[in-house]
């Protein structure tokens, strides 16, 4: 159920309001991972999505007076191909690494890895900073 939300989220923020083109994700039990291009400030973002999906979280846990996510975030620029190609692998392959499937794409539903083209529409036409 929050993880149904948060993915609701990712692609709200990306569709809707174009915070990001979304290239990769996965929502894990205990983290998530997004390879994004973004159109705002990262910390902007990051507070963005990490406050509202909190907020929402906590309502259906019931929880009040605790953090949802942790403090840290971890971001990195994508400098060539290979390493853009390298970063989606290990974001789909993540639930995989976990052991909660055997392949990637049986995570579709909260995973970028069963979009039909195998690549994000985002994807078309964008490269990477080299």
């Amino acid at each position: 159920m929050i993880a149904d939300m948060v993915v609701e989220v990712i692609h709200q923020n990306a569709d809707v309001l174009g915070w990001y083109a979304l290239h990769a994700f996965v929502v894990m039990p205990n983290h998530v991972h997004m390879r994004v291009s973004p159109n705002i400030p990262l910390p902007q973002l990051t507070k963005a999505l990490k406050g509202f999906t909190a907020k929402r979280a906590n309502e259906i846990l019931a929880r009040t007076g605790n953090p949802f996510w942790q403090e840290e975030n971890y971001d990195r620029l994508v400098r060539d191909r290979a390493e853009w190609e390298r970063i989606k692998f290990y974001i789909e392959g993540n639930p995989v690494g976990a052991g909660l499937v055997k392949e990637a794409r049986q995570y579709h539903r909260w995973s970028s890895a069963g979009w039909a083209t195998g690549r994000s529409r985002a994807d078309q036409g964008v490269r990477p900073t080299v």
